[in-house]
Order: C-alpha cells, then structure tokens, then sequence
C-alpha cells in the first residue's frame, strides 16, 4: 500500500511538473515588461485651439485651408471692419470737437482772471477814498463782493476746463476701444500648428466668440496612456520615456513623463483590453521633447496609435534602459517608407 502510494505521489508530481511546463510555454503571457518597466497603449496626441471672433460681424477673408501648417503670427482670417472703422473717424471727430471745448474753456479761465485782477483794483482805489471820505463803506463793501464772486467765477473757469480735458481724455478712451476691437478683428495664429477644421466661410456671420478655425497645437505633442496605481506610484516626473508608434515600430522616439494624475480613474472605453477598463487606473503623459518635433514639423501627425514605455523608480533608483527592450532610440523622425532617419 505504501509503495502504490508513493507511486502516485511521484507521478501527481510530474504531473503538475508538466502541466506548469506547459501552462508556460503556452499559455503564459511572453510580453509582459520586465521588473522595473511598465507600458502602456496609447495615441499621439496634441492640444486643440478655436480661433474665435471676439466680436460679432462678417467674415472678410480666410487666409487658410485645412491641413495647412500655420506659425505664431500668421494672419489666418480676417472680419470686417467697415462698422468700425465709420466708428473710428467719428471718435477722432469727437476728440478734435472736446479739445476745442477745451481751448473755449481756457478762454474763460483768461476772462474771469482779467475780471478778477479788474475788480481787486477798484477795491484798492475805493478803500484809499473811502479813508479820504470819498467813498462811502457801503460802495467799498460792494467792490469787496464783485472781487469774491470774481474769484468764485474764476474757480469754477478752471474747473471747466478740467471738466473738459477729462471729456478728452474719454473720448481718446473710446477711440482706443475701437482701434482694439479693428486690431482684434484680424485672427492670429497663436502657436504652431494645422488647421483642423474651417468653420467659417468669407461673408458670413459670427457671433461673439464665433468659432472660425480649429488648430492643432504643435507646441505640446504628447502620448497619454494608463497604468496601475502600483506602477504609478514609482514613475519620476521628468523621467525619461520611450515611444514606439505602429507606422514606425522599427525606432523609438525619446520623451518625458510630464504628467501623473493625481486622483485614479475608471479607463475609458478605447483602452484595449477589459481588464484594464475595469480597474482603477492612473492616467500619465509623456511628451516629446519640442525640439524633435520642430525638425519635422511638416511630418508630424496626430491620433497615431502606439506604446509609451516608461522606467519605475525603485530602492535602487530607476532602471537602465536594456538593449532589446524597445527599438532603436533615434534624435529624428524616420521615414515610415525608407525605414531610416531624414537628414
């Protein structure tokens, strides 16, 4: 009985040996990232701008289509200024018509102070003949009055002026406005980047705030993608990453971990697998570096599908990158039909 028992345990053994053997040449995932590692699916991705109308009116001219590469300062659309410009010349009438007023103003100031001067002269002649006896105190009394309300008269000359040089600098104010808002009609570029979508045509109306022009902004070209908050707890911001997008799998483009969310997250629904859809996760971005994308800025396409690897920080410090674990690194673009670096 023991003998038959010890039999059985060895072949239970060898069962489990080869099952296990088995379970790991088939069926055990043979991608996973190596200890230190993580990885993540993701797409290029790249912020969005809407060139707006911040005043109501027509659409003049659009100096753009979609897909053209657009850098700060380009003039992409320009609205009509005809309303505004009819403003404008009144507003310069109006500042002309107010600095007359102005020099009116000073005018009278000049008037009052000549009846002022006027009326301390008859008081200094009645008071001498009003001490000879000349002059009764009621007349002198009297020349004493018209010198105060001279002085009234003349306070409140200056204070008209003040008034009107105030009414001036209003009217400077409001063609300053208006020359903002002629200056405001012209739409700039802001950043390099594509015209997405054209959602205007010349001659038509906008509202305020009007969308014109969608661009995508070539400044910030990132990956995001997600991981657990086990892996997220140990990735480094600044850290560097590596990108390896599927028209390109034959090269890794550099770039650095910019973002760790701060508060996990249920993934959407475009992450691939359902285990990871179901779990809490973190979201992270890697971007590429500004410098790489500028030098191929006229190949550079959004919404491409890839993998973002990244380094996880242990005791030990952060891992060096193994030979084999991505493509090549690379410091340009390569060419997905010739399959090596542009010059």
């Amino acid at each position: 009985m023991t003998r038959k028992f010890s039999v059985f345990l060895v072949l239970a053994v060898i069962a489990a040996f080869m099952g296990y053997a088995a379970w790991k040449v088939l069926l055990a995932p043979s991608d996973l990232p190596p200890e230190g590692f993580a990885r993540g699916n993701g797409r290029i991705e790249a912020d969005l701008i809407d060139v707006s109308a911040r005043l109501p009116g027509r659409v003049k001219t659009i100096n753009v289509r979609e897909g053209d590469l657009v850098k700060p300062g380009d003039v992409l659309a320009v609205m009509d200024t005809a309303e505004l410009e009819a403003q404008r010349q009144r507003s310069i009438a109006a500042i002309a018509s107010a600095k007359a007023a102005v020099a009116v103003a000073q005018a009278g100031v000049s008037q009052a102070q000549a009846k002022l001067a006027l009326a301390q002269n008859e008081v200094k002649r009645s008071e001498e003949l009003n001490r000879k006896g000349v002059v009764s105190q009621e007349a002198l009394d009297i020349k004493r009055t018209e010198v105060e309300s001279s002085q009234a008269a003349l306070a409140a000359a200056k204070a008209n002026v003040e008034a009107k040089k105030r009414a001036v600098d209003a009217e400077k104010a409001a063609l300053q406005q208006i020359e903002t808002q002629i200056a405001d009609s012209t739409l700039y570029a802001p950043a390099v980047g594509r015209v997405l979508y054209r959602l205007a045509q010349p001659s038509e109306v906008v509202g305020s705030g009007g969308k014109v022009l969608t661009l995508v902004s070539l400044e910030d070209v990132y990956m995001e993608f997600f991981l657990p908050a086990s892996a997220a707890a140990r990735l480094q911001i600044g850290d560097s990453a590596r990108i390896v997008v599927d028209v390109i799998p034959n090269a890794s483009i550099p770039a650095v971990v910019s973002f760790v969310a701060p508060q996990a997250q249920f993934t959407p629904k475009q992450v691939e697998t359902l285990a990871e859809r179901e779990s809490l996760m973190f979201r992270i971005r890697v971007r590429i570096p500004p410098e790489l994308v500028q030098s191929q800025i006229e190949r550079v396409k959004t919404g491409i599908r890839g993998v973002a690897w990244v380094r996880l920080a242990s005791k030990a410090g952060l891992p060096d990158w193994p030979e084999g674990l991505t493509p090549p690194l690379m410091s340009e673009l390569p060419d997905p039909a010739g399959g090596g670096t542009s010059n």
